[in-house]
């Protein structure tokens, strides 16, 4: 089975109001060193173990379903044979 995580991100460009809310609110967790942030998203799609032209097939996903391109660009990542891990963070 092979995992394709797709990176989708607002070029810089790009005004990112959610990211410009995080950094007005690190100074009120006492975190006051960050000069910026933005904000994305993460797409996860598993292939089943039959599947052929996994890393095309995931760039027209990405290029015409998950990401605007006029806006956002992309990354694949594909991890053949992985295996599962749980989250990661606070309970």
């Amino acid at each position: 089975m092979a995992r394709v995580v797709v990176d989708v991100m607002l070029k810089s460009e790009i005004l990112d109001p959610q990211g410009e809310a995080v950094l007005g609110a690190l100074p009120r967790l006492g975190v006051g060193d960050v000069a910026s942030v933005r904000i994305g998203k993460r797409v996860e799609i598993e292939f089943d173990e039959h599947a052929q032209n996994i890393e095309e097939q995931s760039r027209v996903i990405a290029d015409q379903l998950l990401a605007n391109p006029v806006i956002e660009n992309f990354t694949v990542s594909i991890e053949q044979g992985s295996t599962e891990t749980g989250p990661v963070g606070a309970p």
